[in-house]
């Protein structure tokens, strides 16, 4: 049995902002197949894959008893004016996915390093298995279950400490602990400010987003060769990568703090003071510059795509 004070020391020594722990229990199916009929989802097909995994942690990990959740502030209090309103504000470092599973990684190693210590990588696969929003895993729930915050009406998960401003990462694992966290209340109250200032209305009711009316969907998931939809284009504005309206106006955001990670600080081609000339790079030249960075998604052919939409 892991003790759970361990977990939070590790985890504080790490960087890491927030974690949690839940019970890995099978999750109710309706919101996701409502979301999945309703085709909010738009051509992001992975999504309507592996339902089955998707909903119960222990198809992904055989035996599975605990979920361990972790957030991590990626916000930052330097102001570089000429990207707000063009490039979320997640995408400006590091990518989130090679950084959150090193720490994921070091938790892990240091928390169950008794019960891996003769394993092999293998059989260590079979303890515990780290994910970051690369596999079909519920991470706003699991998120919710372990007491990290609540899930906002824009869908993204609100702390009480940092806002939304944060990345999620999880670790699956056959061990239980001393003690489970539990959800705390869903504090957003009567505010519907991130639905009023959508501008797409993606946000079609409280909690519920169709992602394809929305513009990081259009500008990050759709294919290079895919034109932007009009009705998405015309509430575009000078948005070019992502889009950071919800949070933006969201009250809880207040809260925010500068992150203590350096990976999330601008890379250097953001830091010129003024927007990078996709249009006069080349794929080398891009992926020198950003080939790092969240921007490698859509790739520079995406970038050119969603450039060339603007209003």
């Amino acid at each position: 049995m892991l003790n759970h004070k361990t977990l939070v020391k590790i985890s504080n020594n790490l960087g890491i902002d927030k974690v949690g722990v839940s019970l890995a229990d099978a999750i109710q199916s309706d919101k996701l197949i409502k979301w999945l009929d309703n085709a909010y989802h738009g051509q992001m097909n992975y999504m309507a894959r592996n339902r089955e995994k998707r909903l119960d942690p222990r198809e992904l990990l055989p035996g599975a008893r605990s979920v361990i959740s972790i957030f991590v502030n990626y916000h930052q209090q330097d102001q570089i004016p000429h990207l707000d309103g063009v490039i979320s504000k997640y995408a400006r470092g590091l990518d989130y996915h090679l950084v959150l599973k090193d720490l994921l990684h070091d938790l892990a190693g240091k928390l169950f390093a008794e019960q891996i210590a003769d394993l092999s990588r293998s059989a260590r696969a079979r303890v515990y298995r780290v994910f970051v929003d690369s596999a079909p895993v519920m991470e706003k729930h699991w998120a919710v279950a372990a007491g990290i915050g609540w899930q906002g009406k824009h869908s993204n998960v609100i702390t009480r400490e940092f806002g939304s401003w944060g990345f999620l990462g999880e670790i699956i694992t056959t061990e239980t602990f001393d003690h489970y966290d539990m959800a705390i209340p869903d504090l957003c109250g009567t505010c519907v400010a991130c639905i009023d200032a959508c501008p797409t209305s993606a946000i079609v009711e409280p909690y519920l987003v169709d992602g394809s009316k929305c513009i990081s969907y259009a500008t990050i998931e759709l294919e290079p060769e895919v034109s932007i939809p009009d009705d998405i284009r015309a509430g575009m504005d000078d948005w070019i990568f992502g889009c950071d309206i919800c949070q933006d106006v969201c009250p809880w955001n207040r809260f925010e703090k500068s992150s203590g990670i350096k990976a999330f600080e601008p890379v250097e081609g953001f830091r010129s003071g003024r927007l990078p000339e996709f249009h006069q790079m080349d794929e080398d030249g891009f992926q020198r510059q950003f080939g790092k960075t969240p921007l490698e998604r859509p790739g520079l052919l995406g970038m050119l795509r969603n450039q060339s939409a603007k209003r």
